[in-house]
């Protein structure tokens, strides 16, 4: 048949079958030259991706690998970059000081602990409270807890020690927790508010319609929905209560309470002042495991709850 076509759209019934031939050699050649650069360009790509692992893993690993050098190549100057033999003399030295790193360690998860779980209770109702409820002043309420992110936290600790004193729970874990709860509730706030405002509200209408009241409802039904911004908040009550140095260093006067970072503070100084390098950076290794293992196990729910309410339904 004279009008059947090729794949390029050239008459090969009319057409020059020279023409024909040259147009599907250039067809060709366009695309292996497409999947040329489909190729380059994902090879770029994960050379791009490698080259920035290698860079934010690489002071991870190397401060786990100085670790296990012994003391005398850790401290060694010039450093040593090959140890003369693996040791866990760093781990048994922290370990054994002070009270011992279990103490410091439950210190540190205790005061996490807490901070999580008021930080995810009080989130969870203020954010459904702002979601779903209307009542006047509230944006602007919203917008009051916000503005708290622009204040400095080291501004207010001063006033904080103060009150903690007065309640009489300065010093205390608990008291800390609290500090903690305070600086981490406005983003966690922000975050459930999102969250709620994505589930579609015909699914709370036909739990009301099944007899729930509002918390049957947001415990049966919207805590599930919402679980990947609750981890995401959880996150990063975690991280900031495990890492923090300042407020912890201040508020607490009892070295048996002393967490984590405070007490690789403490550790630091080896003989005549000299930072024992061996020692923090068994510290360091030691405080990166639990946010390291905790982040690798709820990354799917925390990307999910990063970009919660950044699409309405």
């Amino acid at each position: 048949m004279n009008d059947v076509l090729n794949s390029s759209g050239t008459d090969l019934g009319t057409g020059d079958p020279a023409s024909v031939v040259i147009g599907q050699r250039q067809a060709h050649k366009n695309e292996v030259y497409a999947k040329h650069r489909k190729r380059v360009a994902t090879s770029l790509h994960y050379l791009a991706c490698s080259v920035l692992m290698f860079v934010f893993l690489f002071p991870i690993a190397w401060a786990a690998f100085t670790s296990l050098y012994p003391s005398a190549d850790a401290n060694a100057s010039p450093p040593k970059y090959l140890p003369s033999h693996l040791s866990f003399e760093n781990y048994l030295n922290l370990a054994a000081y002070g009270v011992g790193i279990w103490r410091y360690l439950g210190n540190s998860a205790s005061v996490s602990g807490m901070t999580v779980t008021m930080t995810l209770v009080l989130s969870t109702l203020g954010g459904y409270g702002f979601s779903r409820f209307r009542f006047r002043g509230r944006n602007l309420i919203f917008v009051i807890i916000l503005a708290t992110l622009m204040i400095p936290f080291q501004s207010i600790l001063n006033p904080l020690f103060v009150l903690l004193r007065w309640m009489h729970i300065q010093g205390t874990l608990f008291g800390l927790s609290l500090v903690y709860t305070t600086f981490q509730l406005p983003f966690a706030v922000f975050m459930m508010r999102n969250s709620f405002d994505a589930v579609p509200r015909e699914i709370e209408e036909a739990a009301r319609i099944d007899g729930c009241n509002s918390l049957q409802s947001l415990r049966m039904v919207m805590l599930p929905l919402v679980l990947p911004g609750l981890v995401t908040a959880g996150l990063f009550a975690f991280f900031g209560s495990w890492n923090e140095l300042l407020a912890a260093l201040i508020l607490i006067n009892d070295s048996t309470n002393y967490t984590l970072p405070v007490m690789l503070l403490n550790a630091q100084s080896g003989q005549l002042g000299a930072i024992d390098w061996g020692l923090m950076q068994a510290g360091i290794t030691i405080s990166i495991l639990p946010c390291a293992v905790l982040f690798l196990l709820l990354q799917r729910f925390y990307i999910h709850g990063m970009i919660a309410g950044a699409i309405k339904a």
